[in-house]
């Protein structure tokens, strides 16, 4: 019997990016565990993670080219031979792009995480193709591009010195399901002494185990933020000789903040207005502060401008003077990848493709083309991203891909909902499979990622799939035959670390490096930004048309008449995205699509807990299960997601309802800022779809 561990690294879109160690018995991989000799990982997985063996050894997994047999939709393939399947993409994309290029989308994001597998290949392919670019927006982009505007990068506090705070705002996370390795460090902190504050519309399993729950309405955190302000400044909470030093707009910010006294900022949270006071001062008052912001917070219209505001609280107070004190919602500004030489976007030569935006999937689809637009989306080829179940307004979504003239090729694990609708499906690698290489946003390391076991069936990995579709195109288009279109994985790995001061054979060795970071990054200023100051007043947002200041954004839809519930959509435990909604442990533990209502709404409308619901708006209609659990605040409603549309009683998922409407910054989705109604079905006593489904 031959027994082997190998090191990899988790794919997902995590801020934790564990280094994983996969057990290997004559060829097979029987278990996945946390690298022990990882820091950050410390030898602890999650719950969807630990059971990743389920995922590669599914039963229901594609192990073979498929070609559409049936109507779009409908999931019904007849296997075909790799050579027919890429001889046939191949011409087709080749005739689209001889008449019209950017009629060809690519549409991708984080299903895998991967620098080799997520942006090398495909990149160079479709820069050569010179197809449409795709604006990667339907996660991070608002939270990110304010971060940005603020500190000059995705940039933050570490980590590990979490642990060593005495006050943690965990803001907009539920870091027990989302950021399990920072939720330890919280812990060791509270142990010692630290107060923990989470501040999130719904009582999620984090905000249970904290000392204090600012439970605000969705979409009303910048106003919080700027009441926050406002006690620092009336208390002189302030840090005078910090602010003179590394801050710029103080005077501006001053002013704005001052107009929000925390009574206004009471009515607008839907808080006590002595919470908000205790907040201030506990944040005034206590040493080292810290905030860990979460994405979720920046999912609404004034997403960029509440992250902006958030992000200036640790100048004023001067917590970034600690190691354990200043803010993190991202660290991958210090990422050394060298994303020129691994996507060549020199391939694109002269032309200036037009940018399509992946949070506006529905309507992009869906779009005749003209003068504006430009041409008609002819052709979409999708990998790592379920966009039928994930992306918002999704009636529009899956009209657009049913779209029988729209030709769509999909690289995936399983039939998703998006690959029901392709014209072929081709068979991709999991993690356990294939070479890749991995940072982080939460912590400041690179993983290498090994192979631990041989493909399953004839599965490829994403970025052999489009070396073999250059391969087929260079048939067509010799400026395929380039040598940059034959560059192995693992050579590709080393390309991402090319030029930096990063040693590859060294992460073969260990599976992780530590980058080089200041413990205390900002302790003596020296921020991004063209300043190198905390800009609280950026004048280049005016260019945009974006207010200069940080302020208070409504939402696009405040409860109405109609409409009188706010919707959240956060991720279900259990799952991530849409990733895992198959895999029977872990649906098990989910039960059911859900929503969560309060008490009193649940009552209002004649509701039990456990009663088939329907929730819907003009946009459309979705039937769950009501959950009357506590978790939910008055006037919210909370959506778990992301179940596959197909798993649902009426076909359909949360996604069902929410708008293509975009942040204030970064052109990002808003998918909590939704108002919907609710009304009960039929008693908790009916078979549900998502146990059938299994």
């Amino acid at each position: 019997m031959s027994v082997t561990h190998i090191l990899g690294a988790c794919p997902h879109d995590c801020p934790d990016t564990c280094s994983l160690t996969t057990t290997v018995i004559d060829g097979v991989a029987t278990k996945v565990q946390g690298n022990p000799d990882h820091p950050m990982t410390g030898g602890v997985l999650c719950a969807k993670v630990s059971k990743y063996t389920q995922r590669t050894y599914h039963a229901d997994r594609v192990l073979q080219p498929l070609k559409r047999s049936g109507p779009k939709g409908s999931g019904q393939f007849t296997p075909v031979s790799w050579d027919q399947a890429l001889r046939d993409i191949a011409q087709r994309l080749h005739t689209i792009a001889q008449r019209q290029p950017e009629a060809i989308l690519p549409y991708s994001y984080a299903g895998t995480m991967g620098q080799v597998q997520g942006e090398s290949m495909d990149r160079r392919f479709f820069h050569q193709l010179g197809a449409s670019l795709l604006d990667r927006t339907i996660c991070a982009s608002a939270g990110s591009e304010a971060l940005a505007a603020t500190y000059g990068g995705k940039l933050g506090m570490r980590m590990e010195f979490f642990a060593e705070s005495q006050l943690i705002l965990i803001w907009g996370s539920n870091s027990i399901a989302s950021n399990l390795h920072f939720w330890r460090l919280a812990q060791e902190a509270k142990r010692n002494g630290a107060k923990l504050v989470c501040i999130d519309p719904r009582k999620s399993e984090t905000a249970e185990k904290c000392h204090e729950h600012l439970q605000l309405l969705p979409g009303t955190d910048a106003a919080l933020a700027l009441a926050l302000m406002h006690e620092l400044i009336q208390n002189d909470w302030l840090d005078h000789d910090y602010i003179a030093q590394h801050t710029l707009g103080w005077e501006a910010l001053r002013a704005r903040a001052l107009e929000w006294p925390p009574e206004r900022a009471a009515q607008v949270c839907g808080l006590p207005v002595e919470q908000i006071r205790q907040l201030a001062r506990d944040y005034g008052t206590t040493q080292p502060a810290a905030i860990r912001l979460n994405y979720g917070m920046q999912r609404v219209r004034g997403g960029g401008n509440a992250v902006r505001a958030i992000a200036c609280l640790p100048a004023l107070v001067g917590a970034w003077r600690h190691r354990a004190g200043g803010l993190l919602l991202s660290s991958s500004g210090v990422l050394p990848f060298n994303k020129v030489a691994l996507q060549l976007p020199q391939l694109l030569g002269d032309r200036r493709p037009r940018t399509l935006n992946m949070s506006t999937i529905g309507d992009v689809l869906l779009h005749p083309g003209d003068a504006q637009f430009g041409p008609q989306v002819e052709a979409v080829v999708v990998y790592n991203s379920n966009p039928v179940a994930v992306a918002p307004e999704s009636a529009k979504v899956a009209a657009g891909f049913a779209r029988e003239d729209l030709f769509t090729v999909v690289l995936e694990h399983f039939l998703t909902d998006t690959a029901d609708h392709a014209d072929y499906v081709l068979p991709a690698t999991t993690q356990l499979e294939h070479w890749d290489i991995h940072g982080s946003y939460g912590h400041t390391d690179v993983l290498l990622n090994r192979p631990a076991i041989a493909p399953e069936g004839q599965a490829r990995s994403n970025a052999q799939i489009f070396r073999d579709l250059a391969a087929q195109m260079a048939q067509l288009d010799p400026a395929f035959a380039a040598p940059h279109f034959s560059e192995p994985d693992e050579a590709l790995c080393r390309t991402a670390l090319s030029g930096t001061a990063m040693d590859f054979d060294s992460l073969l060795i260990q599976g992780f490096a530590h980058i080089p970071v200041a413990e205390a990054p900002f302790a003596q200023g020296g921020f991004a930004t063209p300043s190198g100051k905390c800009e609280f007043d950026n004048p280049r947002l005016a260019a945009l048309g974006i207010n200069t200041l940080p302020d208070h954004v409504p939402n696009y839809e405040p409860p109405t008449d109609n409409y009188p519930l706010a919707m959240i959509s956060p991720p279900a435990r259990n799952f991530l995205n849409s990733t895992f909604a198959n895999v029977a442990s872990l649906a098990r533990m989910e039960e059911r699509p859900l929503l969560e209502l309060h008490p009193d709404d649940a009552a209002a409308r004649g509701i039990a807990d456990g009663d088939l619901l329907r929730v819907f708006n003009a946009r459309g209609s979705h039937v769950c299960h009501a959950a009357v659990n506590g978790r939910a605040r008055p006037g919210v409603v909370v959506g778990l997601g992301i179940w596959w549309r197909k798993q649902g009683a009426n076909g359909t998922n949360v996604n069902e309802l929410t708008h293509q409407q975009l942040t204030d910054i970064g052109r990002a989705p808003c998918f909590y800022d939704c108002a919907v109604q609710v009304e009960r079905q039929a008693p908790a006593s009916l078979p549900t779809s998502a146990q059938s489904a299994q």
